[in-house]
């Protein structure tokens, strides 16, 4: 038989086998970029009994990039079947799935096929990997007594799923099965049908017997009457021992959407003769490609640009194109735009709407008057003048003229075109030759209608002047050493500010404080500064302070002169001599010192000390400086301890020439003079125990009891006195019960 022959096995025939296979094969593989690793990458099934079927080999399947999904696995020859799971099968990154691979030999041959698994990453891109399968089909050895085996008959499909990807709603799209009896006998297929929505065959025209090797082709399409995913499956029923031979069927149903944006459009108001445009974005939210097949305008005065029909949009994509309204008069303007597609609203409107008014010309000017106020003469100010176009339609600006002494404009270039709303600036400047008010204009001429447009310039030249008082300065005669001040008074009785920019001082001696400049002085003002002489020696000393300034006179000066004398430094002290004459023992009397700087110059007290028995000075707080012509004063106590003639004296250290300053001290002690009161009185009875004597600093007391003990007669010695003192005395009888009678008349006693 020929099936025989192709299938002997020698290895020309299995080399001529292979090659078929892969001919028949190869053009099925898509040319994309490989990310998913197949382990092993190849099985070999050994020597397989004929007509018997191996236990399942696994192949993983493992992504090795972005997210894909396995689509379709076909197997080049029937004799490899996969145990094909429910496709399409999701990949995710880095995971790892598998399958399963037999081996059915029907022949004493060598098989090399190839199992091929399509992936799909996205809507249109395939990659495909290719598992080479090998096996050979041993045939046990002849039995003579044994009889021959019967024919037998199986049926095998040329793949195991049909993925009809996406396929737009209302289309449809077919895939050709072939039916192979890869058995020893002869088959009739007795029946072929397909579940799930969408899927049908055609070109099935009932029973078809097949002989061994023999193959018959069916077609099943796939018509999807909504968008998303469908399954379902292919069912052969033959009188093969394998019946049914079954395949997975999957398809994706899709379909275009669209959407416009805006979904109507407003104009703006528009001028007449000018153009107005809007941007519409048409894109397709759907999952397949939505067809614009024309744009239908409606409505006078609008224009479509940037859109060529028909015009093919991706799911997600979308295309921008611009709708202008170009208004001949004014008015109210209103149409549409239709677009004609494939979509389930085949066609969608965009309502149009605009306004149009007539041209106007206007050019307003900011500010409509200048004021430069005060502006030196021989200088500048300037101010800065905005034109705008106010109306609808563009103006001309074509010249321009300025009036007024003094005044001038800049960067205004003409001829000019402003557009509605734009604007221009220009500079104006006032320089005035003299002083006084000054008046003007600048007009620029268009073709608005309130052409031309003026702005009012006013403006006053004024001068500053400078008076310095005094005009010079004598210090006179100082102490080399010593500082003397003096005032300038510096005016500007002139209409502008008056700005110094610079003042120089010249001369030894002498120094300049309480300006800095430059400095501005308002018309009318004046301003303090302070001139310093301060010469370190002896000599006649002459300089200037000179003002440079931008009034009219723009140096003044201001004449120095001086002179300074050697410094001299003198202390005296007044008394030169302290006498104290007597004082008595434990008493003290005071007097006081006088000390002048009678020199040119500060004199320094550093130190003083006393010396002498009994003398002490107080109220002098060293170190001390005094000025010329400055004193101060201190006490000197002399209190003598003991009697007899006292000296001593204070001296006083200083930076001056005749230094130190020394007062003698001079005095003698004498011993306290001691009074005594003698007291008698008359008792009133001859039965008294005794007495007690009273005595105040006042008359009529109070009294203060001045014996320790009862007196036994009617006398007492009062000794406890002090010079310069009135005293005044009362005594009282103590009879013999103890009882003391009333005081006695008052006696007194005046101690000298």
């Amino acid at each position: 038989m020929p099936m025989q022959r192709t299938y002997s096995t020698s290895s020309t025939c299995r080399s001529v086998f292979s090659l078929i296979a892969l001919s028949l094969f190869l053009p099925l593989l898509a040319s994309a970029s490989v990310s998913v690793s197949l382990s092993p990458s190849g099985i070999s099934f050994g020597s397989v009994p004929v007509n018997t079927t191996t236990s399942a080999a696994t192949v993983s399947i493992t992504n090795n990039g972005r997210s894909a999904s396995i689509v379709r696995i076909d197997s080049s020859i029937p004799q490899f079947a996969v145990l094909t799971p429910s496709l399409p099968l999701q990949l995710r990154p880095n995971s790892t799935t598998s399958i399963q691979v037999t081996f059915s030999p029907t022949a004493d041959v060598t098989y090399n096929g190839v199992i091929r698994i399509v992936v799909r990453y996205g809507q249109d891109t395939y990659s495909s990997r290719m598992l080479p399968v090998s096996g050979t089909g041993a045939v046990a050895p002849t039995q003579p007594s044994a009889p021959a085996p019967a024919p037998v008959a199986v049926l095998s499909l040329s793949t195991g799923n049909l993925n009809f990807a996406s396929v737009p709603v209302g289309t449809a799209s077919s895939q050709s099965v072939s039916l192979t009896n890869t058995g020893t006998g002869s088959l009739t297929i007795l029946q072929a049908t397909t579940t799930g929505i969408g899927f049908a065959i055609t070109g099935w025209s009932g029973s078809v017997t097949l002989a061994a090797g023999q193959s018959y082709s069916l077609a099943v399409s796939y018509t999807p009457s909504t968008t998303g995913s469908s399954s379902g499956t292919l069912s052969v029923v033959s009188d093969a021992a394998n019946s049914p031979a079954t395949a997975t069927l999957t398809g994706a149903g899709v379909q275009p959407q669209i959407a416009i944006l805006p979904a109507s459009l407003s104009f703006p108001t528009v001028t007449v003769g000018a153009a107005s445009s809007q941007t519409l974005v048409v894109s397709n939210p759907g999952n397949a490609n939505l067809n614009v097949s024309q744009v239908v305008s409606t409505g006078s005065g609008f224009t479509v640009a940037g859109i060529s029909t028909p015009v093919v949009i991706a799911p997600g994509g979308s295309h921008s194109f611009t709708v202008s309204l170009s208004p001949t008069a004014a008015g109210t303007y209103s149409g549409s735009l239709s677009f004609l597609n494939n979509s389930p609203t085949p066609s969608v409107a965009v309502p149009l709407s605009g306004t149009a008014v007539s041209a106007t010309l206007q050019l307003s000017a900011s500010p409509t008057a200048l004021g430069f106020g005060n502006v030196t003469t021989s200088s500048s100010a300037k101010q800065t003048v905005t034109l705008t176009n106010t109306g609808n339609s563009s103006v001309s600006l074509s010249s321009y003229s300025v009036s007024g002494t003094g005044f001038s404009a800049s960067g205004l270039t003409l001829p000019m075109v402003l557009s509605p709303g734009q604007s221009t600036s220009f500079a104006v400047a006032f320089a005035p030759a003299s002083t006084g008010s000054v008046s003007g204009s600048v007009a620029v001429n268009s073709n608005a209608t309130s052409s031309p447009s003026t702005v009012a310039l006013t403006g006053t030249g004024v001068q500053a002047q400078i008076a310095v008082l005094p005009q010079s300065i004598d210090f006179g005669s100082l102490t080399a050493g010593v500082t003397n001040t003096q005032t300038v008074k510096i005016s500007n009785p002139g209409t502008a500010d008056l700005t110094l920019s610079q003042a120089v001082l010249t001369g030894s001696a002498f120094t300049f404080s309480g300006i800095a400049t430059p400095f501005t002085i308002a018309p009318g003002g004046s301003y303090l500064c302070t001139v310093s002489f301060s010469p370190a020696a002896a000599g006649t000393y002459s300089g200037s302070l000179n003002f440079t300034n931008n009034s009219a006179t723009p140096s003044v000066s201001v004449l120095l002169a001086g002179k300074a004398v050697s410094t001299t430094l003198q202390l005296g002290a007044s008394p030169a001599a302290l006498s104290f004459g007597s004082v008595t023992t434990g008493s003290s009397a005071t007097q006081t010192v006088t000390l002048t700087n009678t020199g040119n110059s500060s004199v320094s007290l550093s130190s003083y000390n006393v010396s002498g028995t009994g003398f002490s000075a107080s109220g002098l707080t060293v170190p001390l400086v005094l000025s010329p012509g400055q004193a101060t004063s201190f006490q000197v106590v002399f209190a003598p301890a003991a009697t007899g003639s006292a000296s001593g004296n204070v001296v006083v250290n200083s930076n001056a020439t005749n230094s130190p300053a020394t007062v003698a001290f001079s005095g003698s002690g004498t011993a306290p003079v001691v009074h005594g009161v003698a007291l008698s009185w008359t008792p009133s009875s001859l039965t008294y125990t005794g007495f007690n004597v009273y005595r105040g600093s006042a008359s009529g007391g109070p009294y203060a009891r001045i014996n320790s003990s009862l007196l036994p007669s009617a006398s007492f010695q009062d000794s406890g006195i002090v010079s310069g003192q009135s005293y005044y005395y009362v005594a009282t009888e103590v009879d013999s019960a103890g009882m003391e009678s009333a005081y006695s008349n008052e006696a007194s006693a005046v101690i000298p």
